[in-house]
C-alpha cells in the first residue's frame, strides 16, 4: 500500500494547503471510512466543476493547483480527493474510463464534437479492506442546474454516474476501463485528448467560466 500513501507530483498529500483543506473537513478521531464520506463531499461540493478548465500545462493538475482555483473537470478533482485521503493515511488511487455523456451543452459539444469522454477520472479508496470507486466530479449545484441525482458516498458501495437522470433520459455510459494507477498518467491523458479534441484546445482564454449557469440557460 505504500505506493497509495505516498505523495507525488500531482497527488501532492504533503502539500500544506492540502492538508490544511483535509483536516479542516473532517473529525479528528473519526474512523476512516467516516473521513473518507466527509472529504468525498468537501471536494464534491467545495469545487466547483468545470469541463472548460482542462490545460495543457502540468502544472495545472497538481492538487494544490486545483485547490486554489477551487474548480476543476472530473480528473483534477479525483486528484484532489486522492491527495486529501492519503494526507489522512487512506490509501487512494485513480482510475480512468471512457464514457458517453449524454447530459453535455451544445457549446461544450461544439468544441468538443462528440458526447464520447476520453479518461474520465474518478478516485479509488481502500476502505474497509476493500477499493471504493468515488467520484466527486458533480457538485450539488450543478446536478440540481442538470436535473441528474448527485452521487452519494457512502464508503461501502461504488459512487459512479448513473445511466439516467431523474427524468430516465440517459446520463451516463460506461464505455472502456483504462483501469488504475498509483499516480496521474498525465502525458497520455493529454496527448489522447488533443488527438480526440482539437478545437477545444484552440482558443483556452475564450472559455465560459461557469459551466453551471450554462447548464441552467440550457435546461430550463
Amino acid at each position: 500500500m505504500e505506493k497509495y500513501l505516498s505523495p507525488t507530483y500531482y497527488i501532492e498529500s504533503d502539500h500544506p494547503a492540502v492538508i490544511e483543506f483535509a483536516d479542516k473537513h473532517t473529525q479528528s478521531g473519526e474512523k476512516e471510512i467516516k473521513r473518507a464520506i466527509q472529504l468525498y463531499y468537501a471536494v464534491r461540493d467545495g469545487i466547483r466543476y468545470n469541463p472548460y478548465s482542462m490545460e495543457p500545462y502540468k502544472d495545472s493538475m497538481r492538487a494544490s493547483s486545483v485547490l486554489k482555483k477551487k474548480d476543476g473537470y472530473c480528473v483534477a478533482k479525483a486528484v484532489l480527493l486522492a491527495a486529501c485521503a492519503r494526507s489522512q493515511k487512506i490509501p487512494a488511487r485513480l482510475g480512468f474510463a471512457d464514457v458517453k455523456n449524454h447530459l453535455t451543452t451544445k457549446r461544450l459539444m461544439r468544441l468538443l464534437g462528440t458526447d464520447l469522454y476520453i479518461y474520465h477520472g474518478y478516485t479509488e479508496l481502500f476502505l474497509n479492506n476493500k477499493w471504493v470507486k468515488a467520484t466527486p466530479a458533480f457538485n450539488l449545484t450543478l446536478c440540481t442546474n442538470f436535473n441528474v441525482k448527485p452521487l452519494e458516498f457512502d464508503g461501502t458501495k461504488d459512487s459512479i454516474f448513473h445511466p439516467f437522470d431523474q427524468s430516465g433520459n440517459k446520463h451516463m455510459e460506461y464505455v472502456k476501463d483504462h483501469g488504475t494507477f498509483s499516480d496521474l498518467p498525465w502525458e497520455t491523458i493529454m496527448a489522447a485528448s488533443k488527438k480526440s479534441y482539437p478545437v477545444y484546445f484552440e482558443d483556452l482564454k475564450r472559455r465560459t467560466k461557469d459551466f453551471s449557469a450554462e447548464a441552467l440557460k440550457e435546461n430550463q
